[in-house]
Order: C-alpha cells, then structure tokens, then sequence
C-alpha cells in the first residue's frame, strides 16, 4: 500500500485515438503529462536538445520567426527519422531521459497536491522504458484503415507517409500483449466516450486497491 498518485500510461499507434482518451480522461479528473508535447517543448528550449539535434540533422533544421521565436522543422526532422531507424534510435536516446526527469517532477507535483490518477500519454512507451515507472498501461488500438484516415484527416501526413509511419511502430499486437486494459476504438467519437468512461471507473477502482486513502 501506498499513497496517490496511481500512475497510468495511455499509449498506441498513430491514428488509434489515444489523445482523445486522454482529453477524455483529463475531462473525467485525471491529471494528464502529455509525454509527446514534454518532448516537443524540450526540443525548443533544452540548450542539451537543442545541441543534440543540430548535430544529428544539422544546424538548417533551426530557424527565427518573424517574432524572434526559435523554430524546428519537425516535417524535415520526421522525413529522416521515419526512414532511418538509427537516426530516430538517437533522437529517442537523447531526448528520453529529459522527459523521464520531468515526469517525475510531474509525479511529486501530483503527491503535494493529492492527485488520484495521473496519466502518462506516449506515443512510445514501451519502447522507451517508461512503462517500468507506472502502475498500468492502457493501449487504445482500431482497425489500420482507421487510422489510416484518422491521421491523414489530422494532417499528420499524406496516405503512404502514415503507412510508413505504421510499419515503424510496434504492432498493435505486441501492445496488447503487455497492456493492462486496451480499448478498441473503431466507432463514433461518443462510443469512445462511453468505453472510456468504464474505463475511468475501473481505474478508480485499481487505484483505491493499490493506495492509501490519505
């Protein structure tokens, strides 16, 4: 037995929705670490990031706006990365230990504030590691058209590039072998929102087992 938090990490592939769980379960109570948007802002304003990434792509891939902000070219970056799995093996390498650090700061956030459920959204969870540092993993996972179109309709890229992308990433399969609970989403926005909801509950119920009512 221990006290809050109750640490659960939400991951699967691109287009299987699990932002929209997330929001859902901010939305419901949890408090949300948003793993992927951590890792964006440390790639703007980390000096050690910053460094590391103009050496693996080069010092081009940094830009000024026209209000003096600093810019990364992240479609630039993905064209690489997405075609050679040494530069995004280097790329994860560098940035990983970063966000670990600021997710355990968001941990002891949440104990002094007594917060039941914090949840962890990752695309790559198992594959950095960081499934070792919470309690349960949700995988959200549908059919590959799906998500094939989700992604395209999001802009993320064109048909071929997210099939690419799809083929990178772990199969949902092996997700599912190492989630605690997985949620199909193959249906409309609403039925989402009711498996989520069971899914919330069920969560609180995990939580109340495994930690102290303080």
């Amino acid at each position: 037995m221990r006290g809050y938090p109750f640490l659960v990490g939400v991951t699967g592939g691109i287009g299987s929705g699990k932002s929209t769980v997330c929001r859902f379960l901010s939305e419901m109570g949890c408090t949300l670490f948003e793993a992927d948007m951590v890792a964006r802002q440390l790639q703007l304003h980390d000096v050690e990031v910053i460094n590391g990434i103009k050496a693996l792509f080069g010092t081009e891939v940094y830009s000024v706006d026209s209000a003096g902000q600093m810019v990364l070219d992240r479609k630039k970056i993905a064209s690489i990365v997405f075609s050679s799995p040494e530069k995004l093996e280097a790329l994860n390498t560098l940035i990983h230990p970063l966000v670990f650090r600021e997710f355990q700061k968001a941990v002891h956030d949440a104990e002094n504030r007594g917060i039941k459920i914090l949840v962890k959204e990752a695309a790559i969870l198992f594959e950095s590691g960081s499934n070792k540092q919470l309690d349960v993993v949700v995988v959200i996972v549908a059919d590959e058209q799906q998500r094939i179109e989700r992604a395209v309709r999001k802009g993320i890229g064109s048909h071929e590039e997210i099939i690419q992308r799809i083929a990178l990433q772990w199969p949902q399969k092996k997700l599912i072998e190492k989630a605690d609970y997985v949620v199909v989403n193959n249906g409309s926005e609403e039925y989402l929102k009711k498996e989520t909801e069971a899914l919330y509950s069920r969560l609180l119920s995990a939580a109340s087992l495994a930690c102290n009512h303080l």
